[in-house]
């Protein structure tokens, strides 16, 4: 794709960091503070919070940061989203460079300059990092080791920790301004998988997208399992959504939560009045479960801190991310094309 290089190779970029933020009370000074420990120069960088209404002391916590730092702004987001505040960011900005970071995460302390590194080095029109999750709370850890099991996930590039190369999404990420806006910035209709669209675009108008295990950043995931439902949930709704949007077919990866909690439902209660039936569901589910257990006790990346414990959280984790995922695939079958 051609964007405008507003830029020169010998000079650094003025950096523009955007941060969507909503009741992250939290997590927000652990984000800020690995933010400010950059090595890039402080004075060729902004970062910008775009605070959604809060319930909890988030903004004021951002306005001591804000009182100390001159370069720290916060930004109003009254809608919300976490696409509207990104947009507010990205209009707003100062730079010639976006990155998008995530307030659920910290950043190695040479995160931006690598990210700047990579933009200029690649020529992709979008570069960040693998998704390294890392877990406070036992829930939490087994929460941060489903992604990196191909049984949870589907295997996504953005989720390998030593993958260098081309791929077709990045979590967050690190773009020109210019390429933001030759895009259409990011779609305000949409309330999740925001990122996904927006690779989309840049992928549909001929750009690239890049990651390398050079960049790196640690995520902090949902940390109980009805926040992890609720998540999954609207992930797959919205998957939807990008998918009618860009009329591309959805991949296996996508579709299989959706076909298990059709079987699983119809197929329960057929098994009431079908001893053959109920033969099969039994068997299909414990064909699943022995997948599941496989996959949780044969995972590598898994945190070892707690013990055994933690491959049985994670069977749990499995089975709440299919069946939440695949419900809102359903619902959103029947929110944005059927209706």
């Amino acid at each position: 794709m051609k964007t405008t290089n507003s830029f020169s190779d010998n000079a650094l970029p003025f950096v523009t960091v955007v941060i969507p933020v909503r009741n992250e009370h939290r997590y927000i000074r652990s984000c800020l503070d690995s933010v400010l420990s950059q090595d890039y120069p402080a004075d060729r960088l902004e970062i910008l919070l775009c605070v959604s209404p809060s319930e909890d002391d988030t903004e004021e916590i951002i306005m001591e940061y804000q009182e100390k730092y001159d370069h720290i702004h916060m930004l109003k987001n009254p809608k919300g989203t976490i696409s509207c505040g990104v947009n507010t960011g990205i209009r707003a900005a100062k730079g010639d460079c976006i990155v998008r970071l995530d307030a659920h995460t910290e950043f190695a302390s040479d995160y931006i300059s690598k990210c700047i590194e990579y933009l200029l080095k690649t020529g992709a029109d979008n570069v960040g990092g693998p998704t390294i999750v890392k877990g406070k709370t036992p829930v939490q850890r087994a929460v941060a080791a489903a992604y990196y099991s191909s049984f949870a996930l589907g295997g996504g590039k953005q989720h390998i920790k030593d993958y260098e190369g081309y791929s077709d999404t990045v979590s967050f990420g690190a773009f020109k301004k210019s390429t933001a806006e030759a895009v259409g910035l990011f779609d305000e209709n949409l309330i999740l998988n925001e990122d996904d669209d927006f690779n989309f675009k840049i992928s549909e108008a001929g750009g690239k997208i890049f990651i390398t295990p050079k960049i790196r950043s640690y995520y902090y995931p949902r940390d109980t399992y009805t926040g992890l439902i609720r998540q999954y949930f609207g992930y797959g709704l919205w998957k939807v959504a990008v998918i009618q949007k860009h009329k591309r077919p959805a991949r296996m990866s996508h579709l299989i939560p959706m076909l298990f909690v059709l079987f699983l439902i119809p197929g329960g209660l057929l098994s009431v009045f079908s001893k053959r039936i109920r033969k099969l569901y039994l068997g299909i589910l414990g064909l699943y479960f022995g997948l599941d257990a496989a996959a949780s006790f044969s995972l590598k990346d898994a945190d070892t801190q707690d013990g055994p414990m933690l491959r049985f959280r994670l069977m749990l984790v499995h089975f709440l991310l299919h069946v939440s995922y695949g419900c809102g695939f359903i619902a959103g079958i029947f929110k944005f094309i059927l209706h």
